[in-house]
């Protein structure tokens, strides 16, 4: 890491001021041209336990830039991650959108896990046996630190995205509940709908070829950290279509075929 404790501490707490305020902030990346994936992770994990200093409890993770083709914009080989609070976690139904900056939805699939997922050697099918059911998940993605920078309209770096939460913000659960023994993973797909019409239509094997394959990595990602995915986390894979904007009024149907189908609101 190339950052200190203090800078660390005051980076998290504009995070935490943006949430507020619902302003945006100029690019980490941009004021501290020296920035690592590891400095990224470390403000991201400051800011976590702000939230939790402040009562907020932790219900699991989020998996990012899992697909090949936004590594590749990102400049990086390997997803990112998120950590999942419970003020997060959202019903079908109506979402508030005074809780967000710039709100985009994202079709995923969520593993609830039974058992906890440890150690640096983690393969799928330990994936599926500690996994209690698969679900079909909607994560909503928001943006505390500017998409593009207000002057240059350059874009943020994958730095500012980790040390955002991944950019995580919130997430709603909907549909079935199924073991993924009873799924092929891989052509579990969704059509997704905003205001009746079709916006994005993909497959899981967006995911890496398969999205369990991500919730592996990240329990081994966890590992050096000495954390571990606890019995009872949800595990968001990681999106298999790319993010819809969304703003006050908008209607989405998440379409999942044999997982189910669900509706919700921005208000």
């Amino acid at each position: 890491m190339t950052f200190t404790t203090e800078l660390i501490a005051q980076l998290a707490h504009e995070l935490r001021e943006s949430e507020k305020s619902r302003v945006q902030i100029e690019h980490f990346s941009k004021r501290f041209p020296g920035m690592t994936i590891e400095d990224g992770y470390a403000v991201s994990r400051a800011w976590v336990r702000m939230k939790l200093a402040e009562g907020r409890k932790t219900i699991g993770h989020k998996i990012g830039l899992t697909s090949r083709a936004m590594q590749m914009a990102s400049q990086i080989d390997e997803p990112d991650y998120g950590t999942l609070l419970d003020d997060m976690l959202f019903e079908p139904g109506d979402i508030p959108t005074t809780r967000f900056i710039a709100p985009r939805v994202e079709v995923e699939l969520a593993f609830v896990l039974k058992k906890k997922l440890e150690g640096s050697q983690i393969s799928v099918q330990d994936v599926i046996d500690a996994t209690d059911y698969v679900t079909p998940a909607i994560e909503i993605i928001d943006s505390r630190i500017e998409q593009f920078d207000r002057h240059t309209k350059v874009m943020r770096r994958v730095y500012d995205t980790i040390s955002d939460n991944a950019a995580n913000a919130g997430i709603v659960l909907g549909g079935r509940k199924m073991h993924p023994g009873e799924l092929d993973l891989p052509w579990c797909g969704a059509i997704l709908r905003q205001n009746g019409a079709v916006e994005e239509t993909g497959l899981a094997a967006g995911v890496q070829g398969d999205p369990a394959i991500g919730v592996a990595w990240l329990a081994m990602k966890l590992a050096p950290w000495g954390e571990c995915l606890e019995a009872g986390e949800i595990v968001l894979a990681g999106s298999f279509t790319r993010p819809v904007a969304a703003k006050q009024g908008d209607v989405f149907d998440a379409d999942y075929g044999q997982l189910g189908r669900f509706q919700f609101r921005f208000v």
